[in-house]
């Protein structure tokens, strides 16, 4: 069953900088395009009021 998820893209100042919806099957899949999002900045994962996952930016 495909959900629908929110991944807010956090600007340095903690602040939401950009949101992008998410359609997928589970919350594995929903991680794995939500990292693909991860440049520059961190990325949050949330199913509605559920946060599903944060996902830092590693800087190296």
């Amino acid at each position: 069953m495909t959900t629908g998820y929110y991944a807010y893209v956090m600007g340095h100042d903690g602040h939401i900088q950009n949101r992008i919806a998410i359609l997928c099957d589970d919350d594995e899949e929903a991680k794995r395009l939500a990292k693909q999002l991860v440049d520059g900045h961190d990325v949050e994962l949330w199913q509605g009021t559920r946060m599903v996952a944060t996902l830092p930016n590693k800087v190296e």
